[in-house]
């Protein structure tokens, strides 16, 4: 499953030639595409100029045996260091690289310097949060979801009361077990801190009994998912965020529903 965000091109000046030219403003969280959501084990955006000679997004080729994530995607040159520790690259282009942040790495400030080819861009610092709960979404008003048996939910499919549906997200925290450095999730794996997390409709706690399951999705990472049976009075198009603790997804996002 690909989840590859595109911006409009946006104008940078360069500080040096040739060199990655990048700022905090243009770092942002790639499902919900806004700053200040980053967490361990979640991926992020960084927009600019001369951040790769190539356009490629990770394939099959990328990936090791059992699972293992590149630092580099073949025949780019191009890396990302997050206080110092390689990033997952998963997509680079000149306008634009998306990484999955290092699960090792703990909440708290992190620098990002992204290298083309040898030439390092410049240090910034963001802010790692425990957790950066969203959604990711098909379109800019809709989340992405899938029947229980699979096919997506969209308008002219809606979900329906009583249902279960499986939400796609990042950024929920840590898991039990914990994810392991470069490499795609193996099984299954709850979040730790399930008993602060919840799920709003039309901004309304849903029964935390609804949520059947709220941990990665195997033979991904940093991707998480939700399995919720909608609950049997559930309105028509809700309105859907998640959060965990304080930390609540932006809204604006609704799910299909009839």
């Amino acid at each position: 499953m690909a989840f590859v965000l595109w911006l409009t091109a946006l104008a940078f000046v360069p500080q040096q030639e040739g060199a990655p030219y990048y700022t905090a403003a243009s770092i942002a969280n790639s499902a919900a595409n806004v700053a200040a959501f980053y967490t361990p084990n979640s991926f992020i955006s960084v927009y600019g100029q001369n951040l790769s000679y190539v356009t490629k997004a990770i394939g099959a080729g990328d990936i090791g045996a059992g699972g293992i994530l590149p630092w580099s995607l073949t025949g780019t040159n191009v890396g990302v260091l997050i206080n110092l520790i390689p990033a997952d690259v998963y997509y680079v282009s000149p306008g634009q690289v998306n990484v999955l942040i290092p699960p090792s790495l703990i909440p708290g400030p992190a620098v990002v310097e992204l290298e083309n080819d040898g030439i390092y861009g410049p240090p910034i610092q963001i802010m790692l949060s425990p957790s950066a709960p969203v959604l990711f979404q098909s379109d800019p008003t809709t989340v992405i979801a899938t029947h229980g048996n699979g096919p997506l939910v969209t308008s002219t499919s809606p979900a329906q009361a009583g249902e279960v549906v499986v939400l796609y997200a990042t950024g929920l925290g840590p898991t039990a077990p914990a994810a392991l450095p470069n490499q795609v999730a193996q099984s299954a794996a709850w979040i730790v801190d399930l008993a602060d997390f919840h799920l709003l409709l039309n901004g309304s706690p849903v029964d935390p009994r609804l949520i059947l399951y709220a941990g990665v999705t195997p033979g991904y990472a940093g991707l998480f998912q939700i399995n919720l049976r909608l609950p049997a009075d559930c309105p028509s198009n809700p309105q859907i965020q998640i959060g965990s603790g304080t930390q609540i997804s932006p809204p604006g996002l609704i799910l299909p529903v009839e």
